[in-house]
C-alpha cells in the first residue's frame, strides 16, 4: 500500500507512526512506573525498615526513636529496627539515609541542630539539607543549665558571675549540638567566659559534670532529670519560656529576664527528598497513628519532649525560623568547630 504513494508522503506516513509508537512506548513505561510505585507504596512495609537514630543510645532521639518503631512494629507487623550511627553532630547519620534509597526503608530520627546549625560552622557537610525532607516534627525540649554541686552556684545570676569572674567549663552533647550553641549564646548574650567541651553525647557530657570534670553543662533535660532528684546535680535554668512541669521549683531564663537564652530543640524525622509523595504520606500518616498511642506519648511526657506532631509545610517552617535564629547567632557570636 506505502508503495503506491509518493516518496514524501510515504515518509510522513513512517515519521507519523514512528512518533505514535514512541507515545505509545512512553505512555506505557510511564503508566508501568506509576504502577510499581502504586504497588510499593501498597505494600510498605514488606521487609524490615531502618531508623537511623544520629544519637547515641540511651540518649532522647534514641528512646523516640524505638518508642516509635515499637508502635509500627506492633500495627504493620514487620520489624522496625533502630540502628544508631552517631558522631558529628548528626552528620554521620544523616548523611546515611540521604544516600540511602528512597523506597522508604531508611529513616532518620534526629534534630533539628544537624540541618539548622552544623552548616553554619563545619566547613563542609557530607550532604546538603535539600537532600532529605521532613517528615514529622514529633516534639520539641528545653535545655537545662545546671552545674556540679562543688562549684558552690546556686543560681544563674551566680553563675553568670562565676563566669565572668574565673570563667566556667560547660560540657555539651558535642560540635553543633544545642549545647553548644547555648555555650555561645551564654558568652555572646551575658559576657560570661564560657570554655565549651564537646563530648560524644549527652551521657558523657552528664558524667563529666558529674564527676567534676567540668562545672557544668547547658544539655537536654532527658539526661538530667534523676541526677537532679538525687541532688547530685544543682539545676539553675530550664531554656524554655515557662517553666518545666518535671521540675517545676527550676525557674525559667525568661522569668529571670533572660529571654535571650532561650532555646529549644526539635526532634523530627527526615526521609531523602526523592521519595515518591504518596510513600512520604503513608509514612506520615503511621507516625500520626504512632502518636495516637497513649503509651508512647506517656513516654515522651516523662522523658520531657513536648508534643508537636507537625507535618508537611508547617514540619519545614518551623525548622527554617530556628535555622534563620541561628544564623543570626552564629555570626554574632563566631560559633564555629574549634
Amino acid at each position: 500500500m506505502f508503495s503506491t504513494l509518493p516518496a514524501s508522503r510515504r515518509h510522513f506516513v513512517r515519521h507519523s507512526l514512528t512518533l505514535a509508537l514512541g507515545a505509545a512506548a512512553l505512555t506505557g513505561q510511564i503508566t508501568s512506573q506509576a504502577q510499581t510505585t502504586g504497588d510499593a507504596v501498597a505494600s510498605w512495609p514488606s521487609k524490615p525498615v531502618r531508623l537511623v537514630a544520629a544519637f547515641a543510645p540511651g540518649g532522647a532521639v534514641d528512646i523516640l526513636a524505638r518508642g516509635v518503631g515499637e508502635v509500627l512494629q506492633r500495627e504493620t507487623r514487620q520489624p522496625f529496627v533502630v540502628e544508631n550511627r552517631t558522631g558529628a553532630g548528626g552528620n554521620i547519620g544523616s548523611d546515611n539515609v540521604a544516600k540511602s534509597p528512597a523506597d522508604g526503608y531508611s529513616i532518620l530520627f534526629g534534630l533539628d541542630t544537624t540541618f539548622t546549625v552544623n552548616p553554619l560552622i563545619y566547613k563542609s557537610m557530607p550532604f546538603k539539607n535539600s537532600d532529605l525532607r521532613p517528615v514529622m516534627v514529633f516534639a520539641s525540649q528545653g535545655m537545662l543549665v545546671s552545674v556540679n554541686p562543688q562549684t558552690g552556684i546556686k543560681t544563674l545570676e551566680q553563675f553568670i558571675a562565676r563566669g565572668k569572674e574565673k570563667g566556667l567549663t560547660l560540657g555539651s552533647a558535642g560540635y553543633g549540638t544545642p549545647g553548644h550553641l547555648a555555650a555561645s549564646i551564654l558568652t555572646h548574650a551575658t559576657g560570661a567566659k564560657v570554655n565549651h567541651v564537646p563530648y560524644k553525647g549527652n551521657a558523657p557530657a552528664t558524667l563529666a559534670m558529674l564527676s567534676g570534670e567540668v562545672d557544668g553543662g547547658v544539655i537536654s533535660s532527658t539526661a538530667m532529670l534523676s541526677h537532679v532528684a538525687a541532688g547530685k546535680i544543682t539545676p539553675l535554668a530550664v531554656t524554655t519560656a515557662k517553666r518545666n512541669p518535671l521540675l517545676p521549683d527550676v525557674p525559667s531564663v525568661d522569668e529571670l529576664g533572660h529571654k535571650e537564652l532561650q532555646q529549644e530543640v526539635l526532634f523530627a524525622a527526615w526521609v531523602p527528598a526523592s521519595m515518591p509523595e504518596p510513600l512520604v504520606q503513608k509514612i506520615q500518616a503511621g507516625f500520626e497513628k504512632a502518636m495516637k498511642d497513649g503509651a508512647l506519648r506517656e513516654r515522651m511526657r516523662i522523658n520531657d519532649m513536648v508534643y508537636e506532631g507537625l507535618t508537611g509545610d508547617a514540619a519545614a517552617k518551623r525548622i527554617q525560623a530556628l535555622a534563620d535564629r541561628y544564623r543570626s547567632l552564629a555570626q554574632a557570636t563566631g560559633m564555629k568547630m574549634e
